[in-house]
């Protein structure tokens, strides 16, 4: 078994039991007790638990996240500006990774390019693409999650280690010096590997995530090389992004954009 699926297993282990100690990492997996605290030390590096003595238990949620429909209408039109311009970065015979964010779903509305390639683990995302010509869908397998309609888990860790993209499309609850953060510890693994497996990374943010943190880390910033959003960056958040060379296109709502490398 591979570390990441280990990882993962041990945090779906935690969703259900609220603490887990090295003890049960071995007997799980039948691995030592030195590979069952590193894989607690490197959970701990990305912020998916806080370890105790001997174990580990999750860390508190930070805020209550709206359920799929409630998010798909926030800052909706904002969203929908935001994906149609992701849209134009997808050029003829990409492949393309699109994650479960709201504001991706509204860029997969927008693809118009003759032929592409779209690997994703979210239900809503496939479903909108079913209805575009030249768009090949590949579905990611493993456990749903029914609010927020993503798939997670070994299964789709492992698809996605077949799959090498030219970009990848994801959102983002936080977005600060400190990295790009989402609100559930399945989905930031997934999306840690969606990055791995791709060349270039573009996450759709609107200004709201700026300066916020949410609990689990995917992303350094050193990670991201485009940021697509509505309005500037607080000024400290925008030296950071300058200096770690991030494109950021901020879009306008008549239409158009403008971007750059500094400011």
């Amino acid at each position: 078994m591979f570390q990441e699926e280990r990882m993962t297993l041990i945090l779906e282990h935690l969703n259900k039991h609220k603490r887990i100690n090295v003890e049960d990492i071995c007997k799980l997996f039948s691995v030592s007790r030195d590979t069952a605290r590193r894989d607690l030390v490197n959970l701990e590096k990305q912020g998916s638990i806080l370890r105790t003595h001997g174990g580990a238990i999750l860390p508190p949620e930070q805020k209550v996240i709206t359920n799929y429909n409630d998010r798909l209408k926030y800052e909706y039109e904002t969203k929908r500006h935001i994906g149609k311009l992701a849209a134009t970065l997808i050029k003829n015979e990409d492949t393309i990774i699109m994650d479960t964010s709201t504001t991706v779903q509204a860029s997969a509305e927008f693809i118009s390019v003759n032929h592409c390639t779209v690997i994703t683990n979210s239900i809503n995302v496939a479903d909108i693409l079913t209805n575009k010509q030249g768009v090949d869908i590949h579905l990611l397998g493993g456990q749903l999650n029914h609010e927020h309609r993503f798939l997670y888990g070994g299964a789709a860790l492992s698809m996605l280690s077949n799959y090498f993209a030219d970009k990848v499309f994801l959102g983002a609850l936080g977005l600060t010096a400190q990295g790009v953060t989402v609100s559930h510890p399945e989905d930031a693994e997934v999306m840690r590997k969606m990055i791995e497996q791709s060349k270039e990374v573009i996450i759709l943010a609107d200004h709201s995530k700026f300066g916020n943190n949410a609990v689990y880390k995917v992303a350094e910033l050193e990670d991201v090389d485009i940021i697509i959003t509505d309005q500037l960056p607080p000024k400290p958040l925008l030296n950071i992004l300058n200096e770690k060379n991030i494109n950021l296109i901020i879009v306008n709502y008549d239409g158009g954009f403008y971007e750059t490398d500094s400011y």
